[in-house]
């Protein structure tokens, strides 16, 4: 076991307190902004650099590969290397990468970029949360503290669009420079404000390097076959492969993990039915955002003909769960729990889908906007919560891993949402429909997927006593179902 020395937990909201939570958060802002700007700027660097249909799909690709791939790993590695050592050095690396892809002047330097900002922010995500959830004690001042970020990362990925049509009116370098001004803010900040509450001074046993690479290539893998199945006609053969071989490198990893005496991820953190079921439904909520999030993005930008700024315009009102997650979610959750209040989001969510179902051509954005206000409002009560849900109860040496797991199924959940729609709406043209009738064809994909995750979310209702109601957050361990 590797030794560590104390350092100040924080147990109420204190100055100190708020600016070390700012430096956190604002880390967690640039990743999510990043990755929506990105994706508002790909018909602007299409046009610049002369990229085929597959190389750009190729770039959106890397991230995620990179991103999904490693974050396992990267939750590991913060954990037995140093939280606050990996979110520092993984900071530069994003910070220098993403202004390599401001300079790139061919799709090869782009996805290269691309792919080494994924594994960056695969390191730095976890490394971060973990960072929170050691330096604030578990109870109030934690609960308030992760609340807060995960409003602030759900709002970077909404006001990403708006402000990406705004970077790429003015040239779409800016999409990647702008993140390099600001990242450069926050490494200055985080070396003077940050620290970590616990400081590994060595890893006894060593690493588990077997673990380390089959898990990392598992991922990659089934990242990998979870993208190809954007285009199902495409070599069906080998994304059959891709899975099976994702798959036999995960037993590997399992059975590696088993009989190892340093293992890198601790199996039996996998018996909190409250974990699982936390991991389970985030990945479900996430992907049925990023199914309707490319969806309407199609409509508006390509059906409707609307600039990039429109389009970001249009879809910034979901980022109001910036302003609620850390106003009225802490409410809601100390009257009813976690586990209420996450199933009351996701149910939103649904209606949101369902209200959005309907669209033509000639629809007014006033017909739309209830639609994206409610999934906003679903936002903020659901990410939230699923993020104190999914390391609460969890012991602190094993609080990146959690991070990790957690950020995993996000990106899963991302990954499989997107590439779902892509593939009901390439068959419903295959089939004969019009674009337009595709495109409702899909948006059905992420109203099923919402309405699983509530599924998921309210068995765990049925343990809730009605005495239950009001309990604090840490009297409702054995609630919380839907963890965040």
């Amino acid at each position: 076991m590797s030794k560590s020395r104390p350092a100040v937990v924080f147990t109420e909201m204190s100055g100190r307190a708020w600016a070390v939570l700012a430096v956190l958060c604002g880390a967690i802002f640039l990743e999510g902004i990043d990755v929506a700007m990105l994706n508002v700027a790909l018909p602007s660097i299409r046009a610049d650099l002369g990229l085929s249909t597959g190389m750009l799909s190729g770039v959106v690709s890397a991230y995620v590969l990179g991103y999904g791939g490693f974050m396992l790993l990267g939750g590991r590695a913060a954990d037995l290397l140093g939280r606050r050592r990996m979110f520092l050095l993984w900071l530069t690396v994003f910070l220098l990468f993403s202004g390599l892809g401001g300079l790139a002047t061919a799709g090869w330097m782009l996805l290269t970029a691309r792919f080494v900002t994924g594994v960056a922010a695969a390191f730095m995500a976890p490394a971060g949360l973990s960072l929170i959830t050691t330096n604030f004690a578990e109870g109030p001042a934690r609960n308030k503290a992760l609340l807060v970020y995960a409003g602030i990362a759900a709002g970077g990925f909404s006001l990403g669009m708006v402000v990406g049509g705004l970077l790429t009116a003015l040239g779409w370098r800016w999409v990647f420079f702008a993140p390099v001004l600001f990242s450069g803010l926050i490494l200055v900040a985080a070396f003077v404000l940050v620290r970590d509450a616990t400081v590994p001074e060595g890893v006894s046993g060593g690493f588990d390097l077997p673990g380390a690479f089959s898990v990392t290539g598992s991922m990659l893998l089934l990242v990998y076959g979870v993208v190809r199945l954007e285009h199902p006609s495409d070599g069906v053969v080998l994304t059959v492969a891709v899975f099976g071989a994702g798959l036999l490198l995960l037993a590997y990893f399992v059975w590696n993990e088993r009989r190892s005496a340093s293992p890198l991820v601790r199996l039996d953190i996998l018996r909190s039915g409250t974990l699982v079921r936390t991991n389970v439904i985030a990945l479900l909520f996430v992907g049925s955002f990023a199914g309707f999030q490319f969806s309407a993005t199609l409509y508006f930008q390509e059906l409707r003909g609307w600039s990039t700024v429109q389009t970001g315009l249009a879809m910034a009102v979901i980022g109001v769960d910036a302003v609620l997650a850390p106003m009225l979610t802490p409410r809601l959750v100390d009257r009813f729990g976690n586990a209420r209040v996450v199933f009351g989001g996701v149910l939103l969510a649904v209606l949101a889908y369902a209200m959005f179902l309907p669209t033509d051509l000639d629809r007014t954005y006033a017909a739309m906007f209830p639609a994206m206000l409610l999934l906003g409002v679903a936002f903020a009560l659901v990410y939230g919560p699923l993020t104190i849900a999914g390391t609460e109860g969890i012991a602190e040496q094993d609080q990146g891993l959690a991070g990790g797991l957690l950020y995993t199924a996000f990106q899963f959940g991302f990954a499989l949402g997107i590439s779902a729609v892509t593939a009901v709406n390439v068959a419903a043209i295959a089939a004969g429909d019009s674009e337009i009738d595709a495109l409702r064809t899909a948006l059905i994909v992420p109203v099923l997927t919402a309405a699983l995750a509530g599924a998921v979310a309210a068995f765990g209702l049925r343990r809730i006593a009605p005495s239950d109601r009001g309990l604090a957050s840490d009297e409702l361990e054995n609630v919380k179902v839907v963890s965040k």
